[in-house]
């Protein structure tokens, strides 16, 4: 990750005082990176060009307006799935004004995404739950179209999926798609393969649904020299296991 501020302080203590001048230059910039959020060049150009670094909740719907504005216009599906992903996501009503402008600010166009997805790149339950947003707001309409694929493949790249990945997600918002199960079993289902029980408290839960997606993980699994196949299997587990967690906790009620 490139400090802007950082290097553009050391750069200037070495050319006034040498190495000394350059680590206090540095030091500086460093503590402005981090108070200002620098993370990029492109957040730097951002800030002078008057746009506030986003929060990675205003992140999620700069991106959703960018998608839902993708193929020339918004209609009615996109608005009402940008106020679903704000219910999902238990928003207060100033946190769904800024929801509102960051979805607004996305359907500009004017924000450059890399390096604020890349920043999400070590923060794999953020960037699937990303990913997850995305493919809802593409399927709201009933379709999801070429060229809200497209964007969501570009984006999973920036966030270190591969595009096997990223399209394996679409297949549990396709509505084409047949329910793997309604009945009343799905949440004992649901605890069984987390592993815990009806009365666990949400701490075991939790701790639970991380060690087992930290075991099953694609790129863990990738990482150790399976083939496709068992990469495969992993990121189907990796679902399994997420959709779990996701039931478990809206059933139970915590975050």
């Amino acid at each position: 990750m490139l400090w802007p501020s950082t290097l553009i302080g050391a750069g200037a203590g070495f050319a006034i005082a040498n190495i000394p001048g350059a680590l206090l230059g540095a030091l500086l910039g460093q503590a402005l990176d981090r108070r200002l959020e620098l993370h990029s060049w492109a957040h730097l150009r951002e800030r002078l060009g008057g746009r506030a670094v986003p929060h990675d909740d205003e992140l999620l719907f700069i991106v959703l307006g960018r998608l839902a504005k993708s193929n020339g216009r918004v209609v009615d599906g996109h608005i009402q799935q940008a106020r679903l992903e704000m219910h999902r996501m238990g928003l207060s009503d100033p946190a769904q004004r800024r929801a509102i402008a960051a979805f607004n600010r996305g359907k500009s166009g004017g924000d450059r995404l890399r390096g604020h997805l890349r920043r999400l790149r070590s923060q794999s339950h953020a960037a699937e739950g990303l990913l997850r947003a995305c493919w809802r707001m593409a399927w709201a309409d009933g379709k999801a179209s070429r060229a809200e694929r497209e964007l969501i493949e570009l984006w999973g790249s920036w966030l270190g999926w591969t595009a096997v990945r990223v399209q394996a997600l679409a297949i549990d918002y396709d509505p084409q798609r047949k329910p793997v199960a309604s009945s009343a079993d799905l949440y004992q289902d649901a605890l069984q393969l987390l592993g815990v029980t009806a009365s666990a408290e949400p701490a075991q839960i939790k701790r639970a649904y991380r060690r087992l997606l930290s075991r099953h993980h694609p790129d863990k699994v990738a990482g150790a020299g399976a083939n496709a196949l068992q990469v495969r299997e992993a990121t189907d587990k990796t679902r399994e296991l997420h959709q779990a967690y996701t039931l478990i906790r809206e059933r139970r009620d915590f975050r």
